[in-house]
């Protein structure tokens, strides 16, 4: 059988013009070299090219072998690159599903450097399924899903990307902006701002407050980061939020303070179908998140 190495060799023979320039680009003794073709003239039962010719010359079966090796290479060299990359030269999409809403402004310079990496793919971020996007993973609608609460299932890996700390953020004047951290029973009597989210979804309320038995006084939802900040800055309540939301509070007086004296940390994953055609691209791209999110918190 004629085989890939075969093929490179012929094609060292036409680039160098003799046996020891072709052993020496394929990177073995010109002993080695001669016996591989001895071998594959064996295997056609004709010659490859004709001996002491200067330059080398290929017989007819020598350069008919030629042109196939110039023809296949070329594309297997290809297909390394694009199964490497974990997608083909076709356009494709990879639909992203994530579960935070404070999470679509940082996540934009992720996206410009997976475009330029990967200019056959078209990257959509979604948080139409919200939480129920792990199921909507499994059933082919994400390819990929970010969140913080992992549901174990055979058909799913999970990337740990990075911890974040969620922080309390209050008008730089409440009473609470002062201190070195704030308990739950303190948040018994505030107003909490949230996204439009269920209390059971919400961190604050289901790692810090209920644990501690503490229930929510008031609920406030607002649709957009920047409208919950600007309400936290008027002591319209106060909001439980990332790092990376914090950030975005340029002008305002705000602070942010510990919930808890060790802090509230929690962890972000990366979701995608273990077996799915899009497993190589997802792990690309959280790869890419996760730069971007430790660099974020200085890390």
């Amino acid at each position: 059988m004629i085989e890939l190495r075969h093929l490179r060799t012929l094609v060292a023979l036409k680039e160098s013009g003799s046996l020891a320039g072709a052993a020496k680009k394929r990177f073995v003794t010109q002993s080695a070299l001669s016996h591989q073709i001895k071998e594959l003239e064996t295997r056609i039962n004709s010659a490859i090219f004709v001996r002491k010719s200067k330059p080398l010359s290929f017989t007819q079966e020598g350069a008919r072998l030629l042109n196939l090796a110039e023809e296949i290479l070329p594309k297997v060299i290809e297909t390394e690159i694009d199964l490497k990359n974990g997608l083909g030269s076709e356009a494709r999409d990879l639909f992203v599903g994530i579960e935070c809403h404070s999470c679509f402004r940082w996540l934009m310079p992720v996206i410009e450097q997976f475009n330029a990496s990967f200019p056959h793919t078209n990257l959509e971020l979604s948080s139409r399924h919200l939480f129920d996007s792990l199921t909507a993973l499994k059933q082919g609608q994400l390819d990929v899903v970010l969140t913080s609460d992992p549901i174990p299932d055979h058909d799913i890996a999970y990337q740990h990307l990075f911890d974040f700390e969620v922080k309390l953020l209050v008008a730089a004047d409440h009473p609470l902006a002062e201190l070195p951290y704030v308990t739950a029973a303190q948040l018994k009597d505030q107003t909490l701002l949230t996204y439009p989210v269920p209390l059971d979804r919400l961190d604050i309320y289901r790692h810090f407050m209920e644990p501690a038995g503490v229930p929510v006084a008031k609920q406030i939802r607002c649709d957009l980061t920047a409208m919950l900040l600007q309400r936290i800055a008027c002591k319209d309540g106060v909001a439980a939020l990332p790092s990376w939301s914090i950030n975005e509070a340029h002008g305002l007086s705000l602070k942010a303070v510990k919930l808890g004296s060790e802090g509230l940390r929690r962890p972000l994953f990366g979701a995608y179908r273990s077996n799915g055609s899009s497993a190589r691209l997802a792990q690309q791209w959280l790869n890419l998140v996760t730069s971007e999110g430790l660099e974020r918190q200085g890390h």
